[in-house]
């Protein structure tokens, strides 16, 4: 089992995302205090506000998917439901969480990873749906048209680690060694219009 204090990577994707949430935060202020100010509010500072919150809402995001987890550190549903509501409003890609109560932090972890992988497999959008039952979170991805290529998809479930895969699809390359550190194995069910991911 990995030893997550000493997980170099892990540490500099949190060092990398907490270093950019304050920027992200002043720009966000500085928007808010020239709309106090009376500047007219036309198409290209709407594009700045929703540029910035989407910013805001990835860099949140790739902090606990990327980041350090802290064992069963909780992070309360609110902030959950924040997070992925910034990532909807610039996606195409709708996305119902409808687990109840807060979620231990490696668990959400395992769980952003896996909306990650959903996400390259909807290139047209859909809709993804996360639910937990007991102890069991269960994802499952709808599109009309979804995008699976077999042998990015083994890695999930600990088959041969494909070679040369882009920095586009690393979370595929994470999502094995999460799971393993929790004690945890991925079962998935790819179908031509659904995903099942469950763990």
């Amino acid at each position: 089992m990995p030893d997550h204090a000493n997980d170099i990577p892990a540490l500099v994707a949190s060092r990398l995302c907490h270093d950019l949430i304050s920027p992200i935060g002043a720009i966000g202020n500085g928007l808010e205090l020239l709309s106090l100010a009376g500047l007219p509010e036309g198409p290209e500072f709407a594009l700045l506000r929703d540029s910035v919150e989407s910013a805001n809402a990835r860099v949140r995001f790739f902090r606990i998917a990327f980041g350090r987890a802290d064992g069963g550190q909780p992070i309360a549903r609110a902030e959950i439901l924040s997070i992925l509501e910034g990532l909807a409003r610039s996606g195409r890609i709708a996305l119902d969480w409808l687990a109840e109560g807060a979620a231990a932090r490696d668990e959400l972890k395992l769980v952003f990873l896996l909306i990650q992988c959903l996400e390259s497999a909807m290139p047209h959008g859909g809709r993804i749906i996360v639910e937990r039952e007991g102890g069991q979170w269960h994802l499952t991805a709808r599109s009309e048209r979804l995008s699976i290529e077999p042998g990015t998809w083994e890695m999930l479930v600990g088959g041969k680690m494909a070679e040369g895969v882009p920095p586009s699809l690393v979370h595929f390359l994470l999502v094995g060694e999460c799971a393993r550190a929790m004690g945890r194995a991925v079962k998935t069910v790819l179908g031509e219009e659904s995903i099942a991911l469950s763990f």
